[in-house]
Parts: structure tokens; C-alpha cells; sequence
């Protein structure tokens, strides 16, 4: 075939290759390729690949005239010819006829004309597809990042070109992937400049798409929808590129996601912004999760003083991120995650705090939603901190409670690492119900081998510390951490709602034998559980809740760590919380003492048909018993159930047979072979600094001076032997013989009780009589004029003996408090 205008002489004098190029072009478009002359193409340039280079910047060349002319038909049929000939020829002379190929579609893409551009695109996919022998140095694909990019972004006014389009362009951009990801000399396309293009274009056709929560599973296979929805192309080629993410460019994919979340404010409502994080955890590889969270993190440090929403959206985000990392491979990062959350938690608080001290200056209508919204932002960080703590196996998990126990704030104390020294009480307050919330979520499911594993002492201190506060959901929290760890055979939903129960046996009770650390764990801790049991009873502020978990913790250690000799402690507990609403030294509400009786009433049927003493049974179920009959108000189910309880103006004293008695308990026990003389001894709480701590009432104030250690001093007669100790008293004391014989006799009852009740309980009493006594001693030789010393530097007041030297040294005798 002779070209148009061009005379055979010329014809036949012209190249053989530009002849068989001007041979496939028909002179009507319309009738396409001519099939005989490109396959006559296709061998010349299979068999002479030196000359491809020569073609190809041929048919460019025609290409270029064709398309500033319009011509288009002959645009569609270069193009084709381009691409059979690129398909056919797999040599190293193809490189120079690919530059020729690559010029060919970047004219057909800045044409502007959407039917070129969907051409230029789908050979560039073509070429994309082609993997080639060697790799090319110089080869860059800048400016196809930048116009797929572009095309991303289409806004034709046809909406059915405008998809296809975007289609194009997502597809030009995962071609652009495919051909230069796996090339390691192509590291280009991970740069900055490029991601800042990729990703925004990719998440803005995601966004466009309709249904959101597609999203949120795995990718799945390409179908032929996906041809139709630019979203679901998106989706797939952005998992597509991070699943290609290797360790050294993560960062720089993931960086502008935070860049277009920002720019378009989509963190609220957080939807689309989780959603994407989803994909990008599945999609990534699962050693470079943690990269992600940190990312995470470095974001929400910079957005710290935003809107609070927006602060909720990233958190949100977080909780996502580590949900699917925690079940894999999280690297380093599980500390940071929890220490910039507690930042944050405190940051929030401390927002919180000055939005309402402004609203008390400038009555502001809007402060109220910013302090909703920034209860939002603090219920996240908990449900972000216990979501993942929750999801990290135990032994991991163990540090993590160790961590948060740490960062704890306890008023008084300097010690804890959380600054919240500008908050004031209040904002201390949130802070300790927070992350004490954040606790029980992390230990929610925790097992531990034994209870003495799951409660060191460096935790178990700390987190008693807060249940003395004068805040009862902070006390609510405390025990329910302590159920999380001490209900190691899951019995605690069988004895949720306090009640009397007819048979203990119906609930079918799990236990094992007392491992030997655990009995070790309550011979050291024990009294220290018993103490904040007790002190927890004569809070002002209890609630129903309180009372139920007080119940509760009692029987899990009834349940986990009691055995004969621990059974004793808790009876003589149980008997001193019933003195508690008996005696009523505290003036606590009618209330608060029937619920403390109700609570001994459940407890106590609970032990006995645990144990399994019939005469102690016998006896439990008497007074429940004629309870139920004379004061109904004295069980929970009436106190704790019935609206409109009936309570007693007072308790009496006398009404013995409404009373667990301990002597009865004694006779009852001692026939089965229990230990029951340190029943006789009153249960008297530990006194330490939590009290001065927690801001509570010093205990100190509460107990008498005269706290005897004797059998069967009941606290009325406490009360009456307390008498003003002065100097004369004590030489009255010591001069009198049968004073001193008395004081002989108390001397040996003493020390046979110092041989036989236990050493925590001598302790505490030892200890507070000793501070008690010092004290007034001190008040008291304050006030009285010292004698001059002798020449020979000391001074015996015989009297009284006293004995100055030239270090003080006072050895006094008193015959009714004896400190040793």
C-alpha cells in the first residue's frame, strides 16, 4: 500500500520499517488495524529488535500529529499497534522503544479528551502487566503518578464519564504500583512527594463509596463490579500497595492518611477513619503493625489540643489498630501505647477541669458539650487501654497492671509517676476512677496459676490503697479488680446478688486444694483484705453496690485461700462488721447498719454450709431464722429488694437471739477439731498511713487508749476503765502493792495470749498503743517543770521513776497499759 500524497518513487525509496508502519493504517479508520501488514510488523520487529527503537519513535510520531488533529481513529489504531508490538517483543532492545511507548500515553493523557486518556491508561496497564528481563536505571514515572492522581480526582460534568475516569486513574495507579514496587532500583515511587499523590487519591474514592462497612473485612477476590465502582478498585489497590509496604516505607504510606483525614475533618464521626485502619491492619504485614500504632501515637500528640471529637476519632482509630495487633506481633510499643494514652487521659481531665472553671466566670452555654465531648475522649482511652490490655496474653499482661497500678495518683503520696498535681482533688479523683476502670477491664479474664501470683505485693498495696477514699465507685472499682483476680475457677457469676441461700450446694462451687504460695499469700495479706473489708463497711456513702461487692469479696475468699485457720479470721470478721452496726460508734444511717447486718446474715450461711458443721449450721439458720420473723430488715432480701423497707428506729442490744454470737460460734466449732480460742479475741483492724492518705478519720481518733487484749472485754467496759493519765496517777500506780500484784497477773494473761492469737493482730494492737501512749506521755512532761540536773549529770525522781541522764531515757510502769 502507497501512502496518500506520497509518489511510488518516494515510496520505494523510503524506510522498510516506516513502510510497514504507514502499511497498518487503512484509509478509512473506521475499519481498524489492517490484520496482514501488523503481522508482517510484528515479525520484522521480532526479527530486527535493533530496530524497534525506530518504530516506536515512528509511530509516536504519527501518534502526536494524529492527536493534535483529532483524528482519532488513527490514535486507536497506533495505539493498538503499540501494544501488540510491546507484547510481542521480550528482548533488551525493547528499553528504548519503551521510552517511545511511555511519551506515546503521556500525550494521550494530557489530551484532556476522556476517551484518550481511558486508551493511554489501559496500555500503560498493558505495559505494567510486562515483567522485563533487566532493570531500568533512569526510568521514571513521576508524571504518570501526578496525572493518575489527577484523574482520581475528576469532576466531569457527566457523571458516567466522570467513573471512568476515576476508574482510569486508579487503574493507572496500580499499574504504576505493580511496575515499580517490586523493582528495588524503583524506590522512587515510595518518596514522599509521590505517597502525598497516591494515597489522598486512592481514600477520596474510598470515601465516595456507600457502603462503609464492606471495608472492615479482608480483601477479597476482584470482581467485575469493581470495573463499575471506582470505591472497591480504591479499596483493592490501596490494600494492594501496603501489602507491598516493606519495614523501611511504611511510615511514608501511612503518613498521608493522617494528612487527608485532617484536611477533610473526618475523624468526626470517626466511621470512615476506623474503617480505614482496619484495612490498613489487615493489609500490612503482621511484624510491622506496631509501626502503624505508632504512628498513631505521633498523631495523637500532635492533635492534643484539638476538638475533642477529633481527639475520640483518633483514639478510636487506636483501638482498632491494637485490636488486630494485639492478636500478632506488636513489637516494643506496648508500653508506649499505654503511657501516651495516660498522658492523654490526663490531659483530658485537665481540659475538662479549666472548660468548667470558665463557665463559672463567663457562664458559658457551651461548656457543658465540651465536657460531654471530652467524656467521650476518656471513655475511649479506657475502652482503648482495657481493649487491649485484655487482648495480650497473661504473662504480658500481668506487666501491663503492674504499669497501670503505677500510674495510679494516691492523694498525700509523691511516689506515683502521672502528674496530676495541677488538678486539684476532683480532677485526682477522675483520674483514679479512670484508670482504676481501665484496670478492671485489663483484668477482666485474667488467670493466674495461684492468687498469690496474680496479687504481689508491689500491686496488691497500692490497689488497696484507693478503697479507703471517701469516694464509693472508687472502693466499687477496687473490689471488682480484686473478684478479677481472685475468682480463679469462675464462681463469681454464682454469687452475683447478695442473698441467703438455701443450699450452697445447688450453685455447684469450684475449688481446688489451697496451693501452699496462696496459703503463704494470706497469712501475710490476710489481715490486710480483712482491714479494708472492714473499714469498707463504715463508709457514709455505701451503696447497695458496696455492700453486694463486700459480700462478694468474702466469699471468693471463703472460696480460693480459706482454710480451718483462715475460717476463724473471717468469722471474727464477720463478727465485728455485726459490732460495727450494733455499737454504731460511727453514726451511721439506719441504713447502713441493717445492710452491714444483712450482708453477716448472707455471708455467714454462706461459710457455714461451706464448712459443713452441722452445730454451726444449727446455729446460723436459727437466727436467719427468727430474723425473718422479728426483723425482717436484717436480711437482703428485704433490705436490698423490698422498696419500702420497714427500719427500726434502734437496734437493742439485748436482743441476743437476733446476733451471731461468738461463743455460740466457739461451742458450735470446737467439736469439729477448729482451733476457736482466737474467737474470743475481738478482730481489731491494722492501723497504718493509708488512713492519713485516703483523708479518712485517723483510726487513731476511733479506738480507745485501753484496747485490751484480755477475753471478754466488750467496748462498754473499754469505755469506762479510760481514765486522764497524769504524774501523780503514776506514782499512785506504782506505790500501791496491789496494784502491782494485778498488774503481775495481766502480765501473764498477756503473754499466754502473745503465744496464741496471731502476729498481725499483736502487731496492731502493740503499735497503737505504743503511738497512743507516747503521745500523751509527751503532752504530759511538756507541761511539767523538769528538776535540774545533779552535778553528776543525772537526777532519780524515786517516786515516780523517772531517771534523768544526759540522754533522756524515761522507764515508766503503768499497771493497765503494758507496751513491750
Amino acid at each position: 500500500m502507497v501512502r496518500k500524497g506520497v509518489c511510488c518513487c518516494c515510496a520505494a525509496l523510503r524506510p522498510r520499517y516506516k513502510r510497514l508502519v504507514d502499511n497498518i493504517f487503512p484509509e478509512d479508520p473506521k475499519d481498524g488495524l489492517v490484520k496482514a501488514d501488523m503481522e508482517k510488523l510484528t515479525f520484522y520487529a521480532v526479527s530486527a529488535p535493533e530496530k524497534l527503537d525506530r518504530i516506536g519513535t515512528y509511530l509516536a510520531e504519527r501518534l502526536s500529529r494524529d492527536v493534535v488533529r483529532h483524528r482519532y481513529g488513527y490514535v486507536f489504531i497506533a495505539m493498538e499497534a503499540l501494544d501488540q508490538l510491546l507484547m510481542a517483543c521480550h528482548s533488551q532492545s525493547i528499553k528504548p522503544f519503551v521510552e517511545s511507548f511511555l511519551h506515546m500515553v503521556a500525550k494521550l493523557l494530557e489530551s484532556g479528551e476522556p476517551k484518550l486518556q481511558v486508551l493511554g491508561t489501559n496500555s500503560f496497564v498493558k505495559f505494567a502487566n510486562i515483567e522485563e528481563d533487566t532493570p531500568s536505571y533512569h526510568r521514571r514515572y513521576d508524571f504518570f503518578v501526578s496525572q493518575f492522581s489527577a484523574m482520581c480526582h475528576s469532576y466531569h460534568e457527566d457523571p458516567e464519564i466522570q467513573t471512568e475516569i476515576r476508574i482510569a486513574g486508579i487503574r493507572g495507579i496500580q499499574g504504576v504500583v505493580r511496575k515499580t514496587v517490586n523493582d528495588e532500583l524503583q524506590a522512587t515511587i515510595w518518596e514522599p512527594q509521590h505517597m502525598d499523590k497516591i494515597v489522598p487519591s486512592l481514600l477520596f474514592n474510598m470515601h465516595k463509596m456507600e457502603d462503609v462497612d464492606s471495608r472492615t473485612c479482608p480483601p477479597s477476590s476482584p470482581s467485575g463490579r469493581e470495573k463499575e465502582n471506582p470505591g472497591m478498585l480504591a479499596e483493592n489497590c490501596f490494600r494492594e500497595l501496603l501489602g507491598r509496604a516493606t519495614y523501611g516505607n511504611m511510615n511514608h504510606a501511612v503518613r498521608p492518611v493522617f494528612a487527608h483525614l485532617d484536611h477533610h475533618r473526618l475523624w468526626d464521626p470517626h466511621e470512615f477513619a476506623v474503617s480505614i485502619f482496619k484495612i490498613i491492619m489487615y493489609s500490612i504485614q503482621a511484624q510491622y503493625s506496631h509501626h502503624v500504632i505508632q504512628e498513631i501515637l505521633a498523631h495523637l500528640d500532635a492533635r492534643k489540643r484539638d476538638f475533642p471529637r477529633v481527639r475520640a476519632g483518633i483514639i478510636q482509630a487506636l483501638l482498632q489498630a491494637v485490636a488486630i495487633a494485639a492478636k500478632g506481633s506488636i513489637g516494643p510499643t506496648v508500653l508506649e501505647v499505654f503511657n501516651t494514652l495516660l498522658k492523654h487521659l490526663r490531659f483530658s481531665v485537665d481540659f475538662e477541669l479549666s472548660d468548667r472553671r470558665s463557665s463559672v466566670s463567663s457562664a458559658s452555654f457551651s461548656v457543658s458539650t465540651k465536657e460531654n465531648d471530652e467524656r467521650i475522649v476518656q471513655n475511649a482511652i479506657i475502652q482503648t487501654i482495657g481493649f487491649f490490655g485484655s487482648n495480650l496474653p497473661d504473662y504480658h499482661r500481668s506487666e501491663i497492671m503492674m504499669f497501670i497500678m503505677g500510674k495510679v495518683p494516691v492523694l498525700g503520696a509523691t511516689s506515683h509517676t502521672l502528674d496530676t498535681s495541677q488538678l486539684g482533688d476532683l480532677g485526682t479523683r477522675r483520674v483514679q476512677i479512670m484508670l482504676l476502670r481501665s484496670l478492671q477491664m485489663v483484668t477482666t479474664g485474667y488467670s493466674a496459676k495461684t492468687v498469690a501470683a496474680a496479687l504481689p505485693a508491689p500491686f496488691l498495696d497500692p490497689l488497696l490503697s484507693p478503697s479507703l477514699m471517701d469516694d464509693c465507685e472508687l472502693r466499687q472499682l477496687v473490689l471488682e479488680i480484686l473478684h478479677n483476680l481472685m475468682d480463679r475457677h469462675n464462681n463469681r457469676a454464682k454469687l452475683r446478688g447478695i442473698r441467703i441461700i438455701p443450699d450452697v450446694s445447688d450453685l455447684k462451687i469450684k475449688r481446688d486444694k489451697i496451693a501452699r504460695q496462696d496459703l503463704n499469700f494470706i497469712k501475710k495479706h490476710g489481715q490486710q483484705l480483712y482491714r479494708h473489708v472492714y473499714l469498707g463497711c463504715k463508709e457514709e456513702d455505701n451503696t447497695q453496690k458496696n455492700f453486694e461487692l463486700i459480700y462478694t469479696t468474702l466469699a471468693l475468699i471463703t472460696i480460693e485461700l480459706a482454710n480451718e485457720e483462715m475460717v476463724i479470721d473471717l468469722i471474727r470478721v464477720a463478727v465485728a462488721l455485726q459490732d460495727i452496726a450494733i455499737v454504731n460508734e460511727d453514726n451511721l444511717p439506719m441504713f447502713h447498719r441493717c445492710s452491714i447486718m444483712a450482708v453477716v446474715a448472707a455471708y455467714l450461711n454462706f461459710l457455714s454450709q461451706m464448712i459443713a458443721v452441722p452445730a454451726f449450721c444449727q446455729h446460723v439458720s436459727k437466727v436467719i431464722e427468727t430474723r425473718n420473723v422479728e426483723a425482717p430488715y436484717f436480711l437482703p432480701e428485704a433490705i436490698f429488694r423490698e422498696k419500702k423497707c420497714n427500719l427500726p428506729k434502734s437496734l437493742g442490744k439485748d436482743e441476743t437471739n437476733l446476733f451471731f454470737l461468738a461463743n455460740q460460734i466457739a461451742e458450735s466449732l470446737a467439736g469439729s477439731g477448729y482451733s476457736v480460742e482466737r474467737l474470743s479475741v475481738p478482730y481489731v483492724p491494722l492501723v497504718t498511713d493509708e488512713d492519713r492518705l485516703s483523708r479518712r478519720k485517723s483510726l487513731v481518733d476511733t479506738l480507745s487508749i485501753q484496747v485490751d487484749l484480755l477475753p471478754g472485754c466488750n467496748l462498754e467496759e473499754k469505755a469506762h476503765s479510760t481514765e486522764e493519765i497524769t504524774f501523780e496517777t503514776l506514782k499512785q500506780a506504782i506505790d500501791n502493792n496491789a496494784l502491782e500484784e494485778q498488774e503481775k497477773e495481766k502480765r501473764r494473761l498477756v503473754i499466754e495470749k502473745f503465744q496464741k492469737a496471731p502476729f498481725e493482730e499483736i502487731a496492731a494492737q502493740c503499735e497503737t498503743k505504743a503511738n497512743l501512749l507516747h503521745d500523751r506521755l509527751t503532752q504530759i512532761l511538756d507541761r511539767t517543770v523538769r528538776p535540774p540536773p545533779s552535778p553528776s549529770g543525772t537526777m532519780a525522781v524515786t517516786s515516780g521513776h523517772v531517771r534523768y541522764h544526759s540522754i533522756p531515757v524515761y522507764e515508766m510502769k503503768f499497771p493497765d497499759l503494758c507496751v513491750y
